[in-house]
Parts: structure tokens; sequence; C-alpha cells
């Protein structure tokens, strides 16, 4: 699969998904579209490749006017960056995320500003995003239901990558989208690795968030980063303890040097995952990872 191809989901009827080619990287970010009565979008990307999403309307033959909505799993803006242009060309969508996330969308400058200090060079490949007008926004808590007409979506809270993320569930496919709750699934190592971004990374709610995840038990696991993968109870174990281990990790490492800025270069400088991205990819990724943790320590020193 490569940047901008549509794929359908195993198993799932009129379930596809997007390869928007994020940060100039395959197999990293994925866009779901749901070619129901009501169609929908689940995510939009960062709005950079934006036509590949709306190519895919074209290649699925649906028209912009009949999308229904556009469900950003939570505003993190390579999730809910490009909802603003999604809203834009598609008149008649209602984009619904989390309550807390709506005045994000709304106003996104306090978000840009966050994301531009998390994700350092990588602000290149993104595009400042629109706002969603107020009344095309509609809020979302834990227990809603989207109704897409010949399927519903229920919504399932997971604060642990960030207070303000969702899952969906279509239970009429059993799939779950994600978000960022069950981690980055990397294709080309049949493995998930840690999403631990500033400034709300919680070890203990995303546990918990797997463990919801271990409850529900669907079918299929549909990630933001990247694709569909086939429900595996070893696969979130596995999950688990690369969360503990991460965190593990990062606490020995500042112990050790005594020096947030030479934790962060030190994961910089041995990633291993330069042999599945670029350089540039690899190291800009394990210092945003490194970032969240050293400041849920800090977080959890406060409160001792």
């Amino acid at each position: 699969m490569t940047r901008g191809d549509v794929s359908a989901v195993p198993g799932a009827e009129d379930v596809h998904y997007v390869d928007t080619g994020m940060y100039d990287t395959e197999q990293y970010g994925s866009v779901y579209l749901l070619d129901a009565e009501r169609p929908a979008f689940v995510d939009t990307g960062i709005g950079t490749n934006r036509e590949f999403l709306l190519d895919a309307l074209d290649e699925l033959d649906i028209a912009r006017e009949d999308v229904a909505y556009i469900l950003p799993t939570h505003v993190h803006l390579d999730h809910a960056g490009g909802a603003g242009y999604l809203a834009e060309a598609c008149p008649n969508a209602t984009v619904m995320t989390h309550e807390i996330g709506v005045p994000h969308l709304a106003d996104p400058e306090r978000l840009v500003e966050g994301t531009k200090a998390a994700v350092g060079r990588q602000w290149e490949y993104y595009v400042e995003p629109e706002p969603v007008p107020e009344d095309r926004l509609e809020p979302l808590s834990d227990g809603d239901e989207v109704d897409l007409g010949d399927r519903t979506l229920s919504v399932i809270e997971a604060p642990g990558h960030a207070p303000h993320q969702t899952m969906f569930r279509d239970s009429a496919d059993d799939v779950l989208f994600t978000g960022d709750a069950a981690g980055i699934y990397v294709p080309q190592q049949g493995a998930i690795r840690q999403t631990s971004p500033p400034s709300q990374f919680d070890l203990e709610r995303c546990l918990s968030d797997v463990r919801t995840i271990e409850d529900i038990e669907p079918e299929t696991l549909c990630f933001g980063h990247f694709g569909p993968v086939e429900y595996d109870e070893a696969l979130m174990e596995s999950y688990k303890r690369t969360l503990v281990e991460w965190v593990e990790a990062v606490r020995q490492k500042r112990e050790e040097l005594d020096d947030d800025d030479a934790v962060v270069d030190y994961f910089a400088e041995h990633t291993r995952m330069d042999e599945v991205w670029d350089d540039r990819k690899a190291t800009e990724e394990e210092k945003l990872n490194a970032r969240g943790v050293l400041g849920y320590l800090d977080y959890l020193a406060k409160q001792e």
C-alpha cells in the first residue's frame, strides 16, 4: 500500500481506509471512510494530501454532498488537522468529536501552538488548520451513538493518550476505530509501538484504555497509525508491556543523566525505527514520545 491508496478493511462491509502519506511516510497515517447510508470519515489526517481523501470519495462513488459526518477520534492535528478542509469540501457534513475538543476545532490557535512545540521539525509537513464553523460542530461523550442509517457507531472514551480522545465501535462489522488508544501499529514489524506525546499522556489511563479494548474484544482494530489489524489478545498484552517498559526506560535514563534534553537526545540517537521510517521521522518520533513521558513523570512527582 502506498500514499493515496484506498483499501477495503478485511471482513468489514463498505469500510475503507486511505494511506494519507503523513510526514511523507507510507503506512503511517490512515483515515477511514464508511460507505454507509450516511457516509462518514473517521479521522482526517493533518490536512496535507487532503486530495487523497476527496479522491477516495470519487473512487467509491460517494458524492461530497452526501457525506454526513466527519469524526476525529481526537483533536491532535495528525487526526483532526484536516477537519476544516473536509467540512468545506463536504458542505452537509457535521463534525463530531469529544466535547473537550470541540472548542479547539472552532478556534485551533492554541492547538497549533501546542503542536508546533510538540512535533518540532515535523511541523513543516502540516498545514495551518481551517476552523470548523461552530454551527457545523457537535460534541460527543462516552455512551453516545452516531447513526449512519444502516449502522451505528458507539462512542467510547479513551483518555489515556489525550483526555479528548474517543474510540468508535461499529457493531455491524465488529470494528473498533482506536485513534491512538491502542498505540501505533507498524505493519512492517507486525508490532505496536508506544505513542506518548506531551502534554497529557497518562500511563495508567493508557493501560485502562487497552483493558477497555480487551473487554470489547472486537473482530478488527482500525489504527489511526496504521491500518486495520485482526484483534489479538497477545498483541494487546504486548502493548501494555511496551507502555510500562517505555516509561520505565525514560525514568531510568533521567536518573542516570539528570538532564532532560540529554534524555530526549539519547532516545533519538538510539532509535531503531530508522530501519522502517526515514531517519528524520524516526528521531523526531522518539523525541516526541520521550518528552511526553518526562512530562508525565513531572506530573506524578507533583502528586506526591
